[in-house]
């Protein structure tokens, strides 16, 4: 795509929608061409989120634990965005660009541990 991205700019209305949501899946099918970890997590909560629903636990529990499933997906690809940024930036190696890059995958590792922490304490309440 080349081009001036002021010309995606000013749309309104239900012109507006429609291109955001174009542009979601653009970034939809932009990551899942590229990012084997977001593949993992999506086919893990296509697993997982039956069975959140499906668990004797309270609908709240439930929600959280699909919540947790979301954000997973949701820091993923907000790491993702961080990578092809810097990626843009340059191939040159950089301490920023490091830094950056080490930040986004540990945004990914903590959500990783409180999704696990929340998925063993609801199942813990559930059947113990």
């Amino acid at each position: 795509m080349s081009g001036d991205a002021r010309e995606l700019k000013g749309r309104t209305g239900l012109r507006r929608l429609v291109n955001a949501f174009g542009y979601s899946i653009d970034g939809f099918r932009a990551i899942w061409s590229s990012e084997q970890a977001f593949r993992q997590e999506f086919w893990l909560s296509v697993v997982l989120i039956p069975v959140a629903v499906l668990l004797p636990v309270s609908r709240t529990q439930s929600a959280l634990l699909v919540f947790s499933l979301f954000f997973l997906l949701i820091v993923e690809t907000l790491n993702s965005a961080i990578e092809a940024a810097i990626d843009r930036i340059g191939p040159e190696i950089h301490p920023l660009s490091k830094k950056a890059k080490d930040l986004g995958s540990l945004a990914v590792l903590l959500t990783l541990a409180a999704d696990a922490l929340i998925w063993v304490l609801v199942l813990l309440d559930a059947f113990w």
